[in-house]
């Protein structure tokens, strides 16, 4: 009996080891797919991976051409900022100028206008003893015709003519 048990135990590990084979190669077949998934993502990841590190690359060569450009540009503001001083400067001075010309203009004009005053006032001057000087020698010319002391009377009127001509003279200077 004892090969009968045995050869009986041995069916019952032989029914118990191929039911554990069964389950093994299903578990296998399960962790296959499973495995094959797990590579499937894996693949994915990696692809999603090299996607994200392409666009990072690409974002780090726009960053470094913005940085470039931001540094041009902060470089053109400044230089534009330094000409717009320069300018702002100039322009003050130009305003200066042009105020202080301006002012000598019109001082200009002012001393023209006081100067044009003095000739009108001494063209009327001018008028009036030419015209003493014309009644003075027409007087002359009459007492001249009188007989009363002619030449004395000559001379006095020769002196007030010179004297007023002298008059007319320094006041045109």
């Amino acid at each position: 009996m004892d090969a009968e048990e045995r050869c009986e135990g041995f069916m019952k590990s032989k029914i118990q080891l191929e039911a554990k084979v069964k389950e093994l190669n299903e578990r296998l077949e399960e962790e296959g797919g499973m495995n094959s998934e797990l590579v499937a993502k894996k693949r994915n990841l990696e692809d999603k991976c090299s996607s994200l590190k392409r666009d990072t690359d690409d974002l780090e060569l726009t960053l470094t051409k913005v940085e470039k450009e931001k540094h041009v540009t902060e470089n053109k503001v400044k230089n534009l900022s330094e000409e717009m001083t320069a300018l702002e400067e100039n322009i003050s001075k130009l305003t200066k100028e042009k105020k202080s010309l301006q002012e000598a203009h019109q001082q200009t004009l002012d001393d023209l206008q006081v100067e044009e005053d003095k000739v009108s006032g001494l063209t009327k001057i001018e008028v009036r003893l030419e015209q003493q000087a014309d009644d003075l020698e027409g007087c002359l010319e009459q007492e001249k015709k009188l007989p009363a002391d002619p030449e004395r009377e000559k001379r006095k009127l020769e002196g007030d003519l010179k004297m007023r001509r002298e008059s007319l003279m320094d006041l045109e200077k």
